[in-house]
């Protein structure tokens, strides 16, 4: 039986029902914007800097979008905010010994854990890769996960010896 004409279709074969709409992986999201640049949308590259909106930036991308500002640039909205370089805070981040970033991965043929983050947090352990919060210290630029601060209840920034006052890397 079956096509000699006499076959009914069935109602799901007929009528389109409207399409899924595409879900952004959250873990996916949140890496990326560890690991880009929200101006330049390429890879974070020493030095970096951050916004008060906790936001990471390349140094060299911001000082770019100040000098040429008529530029039309995709993410111009980003850093509208940004009028000088006082807007924004060099930071000073500790190098994750268990990430192997380019140095491993050249040809682009093994492996590349995307979870093991560039830096870490210098007091806990933890990696700046979404899954916790970090603040940078707006004084000396520190950065240190919000767990770290909590656990180590102190005025002053252990790394440089100045006053502590934090801003959240909102990401």
């Amino acid at each position: 039986m079956g096509c000699d004409g006499g076959t009914i279709p069935k109602r799901h074969e007929l009528v389109k029902g409207p399409k899924k709409v595409e879900k952004v992986d959250k873990t996916a999201e949140l890496a990326a914007k560890w690991r880009y640049c929200a101006l330049s949308q390429e890879k974070l590259k020493r030095p970096i800097v951050a916004c008060e909106l906790g936001r990471l930036y390349n140094k060299d991308a911001i000082i770019e979008y100040l000098l040429d500002k008529s530029a039309e640039r995709p993410n111009s909205e980003v850093v509208a905010h940004i009028r000088s370089m006082k807007d924004v805070k060099e930071l000073n981040l500790t190098d994750n010994p268990a990430w192997k970033g380019e140095r491993r991965n050249i040809k682009g043929d093994c492996y590349e854990d995307m979870h093991c983050s560039m830096f870490i947090c210098p007091v806990v352990g933890l990696e700046m890769n979404g899954k916790h919060k970090f603040l940078y210290l707006q004084t000396c630029g520190c950065v240190f996960s919000e767990r770290a601060l909590k656990e180590v209840k102190t005025e002053i920034c252990h790394k440089v010896g100045q006053a502590v006052f934090s801003i959240l890397l909102r990401h």
